[in-house]
């Protein structure tokens, strides 16, 4: 983004200009709120499309999985036919397709996930057991991540092809390319097997019997391995992205007239150069809040990790459709979301979505 002015006390502070679309906006009583209303009424009647389209792209792959659950949850077991009839016709089986797709969209509206077939269980209270370890472990991963990312970018693209910054880049570019589950299963065999830093998997030590603080240091020490992996590939888009935002500033004319006010160096950087090219890591931010819940399958899988990740892989072993389906739901409905406030959140930082 390019913004300039000339008279204003500070270089980056800029005001509508008279009779531009900016001016007539804020010049209307009202309208400011009405264009707001109808921005987020537009942005949520297409998150509910994407909701729904969702919904019908669920329900078929679920569908359509060439295993039969009954004759897996039976299995190794003495079972009459008739025993197996009766069990599909509680699970539902037995029905038309069509009529299984209107059950399951009216329970999803009535805020009923169904009830497992593993558990004998609500799905709702499997993935709330679940979610808190998902989102303790992702979201510390991605505030770390979002931090080191954004600081090692700024400091790299504003000094774009020395050391660091070569260094820096090659780094990123190194993470990013490793696959998730490789990194953390070399990661396990080096610092817990190898040299037994840390626990392998889990979430807790039961054999500690730890409260208070001391759980919480427990918890924490099983953390870092999973954590530690999804940092290294995660803080490398937020350093990429960053990078190349600063470089695409430090030519912009605003900057050039901050520095002949005499602002330092320094302060150029942190007070007009990167409020401005921080819009773009904000929106991939969002969007990555949207896809760390489901981002959470593979990590977990490798270090044993009781979150909605492993509930997903154990619900495949079955197939569990019920559960499968919760989760899919759970992981799309936070994409779709994260969407939302991200288009919504742009509208406040950036004020040329506000006038179009």
């Amino acid at each position: 983004m390019t913004i300039t002015s000339d008279t204003s006390d500070s270089a980056s502070a800029v005001g509508p200009v008279p009779g531009s679309d900016a001016a007539d906006a804020a010049s209307r009583p009202g309208s400011g709120r009405a264009d707001f209303l109808r921005f987020l009424g537009t942005k949520l009647a297409a998150a509910a499309v994407s909701f729904v389209i969702v919904l019908g792209i669920g329900f078929v792959i679920f569908q359509l999985m060439p295993s039969d659950p009954v004759q897996t949850m039976t299995r190794g077991r003495p079972t009459s036919d008739a025993q197996m009839a009766h069990l599909r016709q509680t699970l539902g089986l037995d029905q038309p397709v069509w009529e299984r797709f209107l059950h399951f969209v009216n329970d999803v509206v009535h805020l009923d996930l169904g009830r497992s077939w593993q558990y004998q269980q609500s799905v709702s209270s499997l993935i709330g057991e679940r979610v808190g370890p998902t989102l303790l472990l992702m979201g510390t991963a991605t505030a770390i991540s979002v931090v080191v990312g954004l600081w090692l970018g700024v400091r790299s693209g504003w000094r774009h092809g020395s050391l660091f910054d070569r260094i820096t880049s090659s780094a990123a570019l190194t993470f990013w390319s490793v696959p998730t589950y490789w990194l953390g299963m070399i990661l396990l065999i080096w610092l817990s097997v190898g040299l037994d830093l840390f626990p392998s998997g889990g979430m807790s030590d039961p054999s500690l019997g730890a409260t208070g603080f001391g759980h919480v240091l427990d918890v924490a020490r099983h953390m870092v391995l999973p954590c530690l992996t999804m940092v290294l590939v995660v803080f490398a888009q937020y350093v990429s992205i960053m990078r190349s935002s600063i470089i695409d500033e430090l030519g912009s004319p605003y900057l050039l007239t901050a520095r002949a006010k005499g602002l330092v160096d320094d302060a150029v950087r942190r007070k007009h150069a990167v409020p401005n090219a921080l819009l773009p890591s904000v929106t991939v931010i969002f969007l990555h809040l949207g896809t760390m819940v489901g981002g959470a399958i593979t990590v977990e899988t490798v270090f044993s990790w009781p979150g909605l990740g492993s509930l997903t892989i154990e619900a495949l072993k079955v197939p569990d459709i019920p559960v499968l389906q919760g989760t899919f739901i759970i992981f799309s409905a936070s994409v779709i979301l994260m969407n939302l406030l991200a288009d919504v959140l742009y509208r406040f930082l950036d004020p040329r979505v506000r006038v179009r």
